[in-house]
């Protein structure tokens, strides 16, 4: 589990776990939208135990990439313009390339399908068993963050950044490693721009 810190952002602690080999997708997608619409101290307790960003990981196409989208939902945040209604569906809207808010939860967070995920929680504080609790909710395996790298699925985030007519990535066709690198600047640009253009 990588850790980050930003002091800048009332000392916001970021926790990011990454898991491979997830088997209960459709149940953590189904317990999310159950948790939404209860109300009353169940409802509380249940929004509580599925409070992250749960990130389908082969839309991530670096670690940078996912700092960036955090970095700019912390910033919306302190400054009173969330899009969302928390700041971890503030960050799938950041990774989006769209302002489309229901677009972003479906393409960036966990579908039925999803095997890959990023799970990330923001608090203000280090979580007591943070890691317990989001294998209570996971069936699946913690791996090293470094294993994203094996993950990435460069065509869907070609598709979704429209990426086919790029001129820069036709200049290198055939260098796999120059593509990649051109596409994870041009989406961690466009994450790192969203908020001055919305």
């Amino acid at each position: 589990m990588e850790t980050y810190y930003y002091s800048q952002f009332n000392h916001a602690v970021v926790r990011v776990a990454l898991f491979d080999d997830v088997t209960n997708a459709a149940a953590i997608r189904s317990r999310i939208v159950q948790a939404a619409r209860n109300l009353g101290v169940d409802g509380n307790t249940e929004r509580e135990a599925v409070n992250f960003a749960f990130i389908d990981a082969r839309l991530i196409s670096s670690p940078l990439h996912l700092q960036t989208a955090i970095y700019q939902a912390l910033l919306s945040e302190a400054q009173g313009q969330l899009r969302t209604k928390t700041v971890h569906s503030e960050i799938l809207w950041a990774l989006n390339p769209t302002n489309n808010i229901t677009e972003a939860i479906r393409r960036y967070g966990v579908s039925d399908e999803s095997t890959t995920l990023i799970v990330v929680r923001v608090d203000v504080s280090d979580t007591p068993d943070l890691q317990r609790r989001m294998c209570d909710v996971i069936q699946g395996c913690m791996v090293p963050f470094q294993a994203l790298v094996k993950m990435t699925d460069w065509s869907i985030i070609k598709k979704h950044y429209k990426l086919d007519s790029e001129s820069a990535l036709k200049e290198v066709q055939g260098n796999l490693d120059r593509e990649r690198s051109i596409i994870d600047n041009i989406v961690v640009s466009s994450v790192a721009m969203k908020n001055v253009m919305a």
